[in-house]
């Protein structure tokens, strides 16, 4: 089908509808990366608060404390792996779900033991279910800093609150974090359970002061709600780190995009001015014609 003037004009108007479009999620992006990210520095602070005071707990040597939540590498064997794969639900993303898919699928593959899949995004879902992978559950992303708490909440009541002690569970986070000089990079956390190297890391922590903390009350139950905060701001830490970086690959989707539209309606725009200036050569030359036929015709 010959190339008109008029197709080409309703491709143009296409194009140029699609790049507004491409700006728009462009503008979205940028700014829900800067809304993620001054989560995660307020989150950061927050975490370091929450390391301090379990370390004030250690130091204070409750034994009881350390058999109830510490145990050896050994016993991890015996516990049945829960892994939490944080995905998109939402595409236009790159190839975000399918590199921490791909990479998830490595790392399960070294683990010994029983492994329990939970998803967070149907994106990422379908791609652990096209690789032989049984899913558990699959929780919907949500889509502002808002949104995050009650999906922590269900992933803890999912993965942890169904054991009567939390030395019973094995959680592992797989996520795409944000990195300097590159748009993410795939990463797993152990979250549970907490051994002895995590537990003296959190004891040696310098304390800011030269006062050191006194637990008050029931330094039990002080530990047990710290680490209950301390496994939710993990969780929540790494659900703001694959958002962050969902957006950051939807960015990077949509410059290249923009700029392959910029190219497209470039050679377009060239192509319309050379059928234009056709059309219009083409009419001189039969206004020339007939002007040479009529002066003929007169002479």
């Amino acid at each position: 089908m010959p190339m008109t003037m008029a197709n080409l004009q309703k491709k143009m108007g296409i194009a140029n509808d699609l790049q507004s479009v491409v700006r728009t999620m462009k503008a979205i992006s940028a700014s829900s990366i800067a809304e993620y990210e001054k989560s995660l520095n307020a989150l950061t602070e927050y975490f370091q608060s929450v390391e301090l005071a379990l370390g004030a707990c250690f130091r204070k040597d409750l034994q009881s404390q350390k058999n109830l939540f510490i145990i050896d590498d050994r016993e991890k064997e015996k516990n049945i792996v829960n892994i939490v794969v944080f995905g998109s639900d939402q595409g236009l993303v790159g190839k975000f779900n399918d590199v921490i898919a791909q990479f998830a699928l490595k790392e399960m593959e070294v683990i010994p033991n029983p492994i329990r899949i939970y998803c967070v995004g149907e994106r990422v879902q379908s791609r652990l279910i096209d690789m032989d992978q049984t899913i558990e559950q699959v929780f919907l992303l949500p889509t502002s800093v808002k949104a995050i708490t009650p999906l922590i909440g269900q992933i803890l009541l999912e993965t942890i609150s169904n054991t009567e002690n939390m030395e019973e569970s094995t959680l592992y986070l797989i996520y795409n974090e944000r990195k300097a000089g590159a748009l993410y990079e795939s990463v797993i956390k152990t979250i549970l359970p907490l051994n002895q190297a995590w537990q003296q890391k959190i004891t040696r922590s310098p304390w800011p002061s030269n006062q050191l903390a006194e637990i008050i009350g029931d330094g039990r139950s002080t530990l047990v709600v710290l680490l209950r905060e301390y496994l939710f701001v993990s969780l929540f830490r790494a659900c703001t780190e694959s958002l962050a970086s969902e957006n950051v690959s939807r960015l990077a989707a949509m410059q290249r995009a923009d700029q392959n539209i910029v190219e497209v309606l470039e050679s377009m725009n060239a192509t319309f001015h050379q059928l234009r200036q056709a059309g219009i050569d083409e009419e001189l030359f039969d206004v020339i014609s007939g002007f040479e036929a009529i002066s003929k015709d007169l002479t």
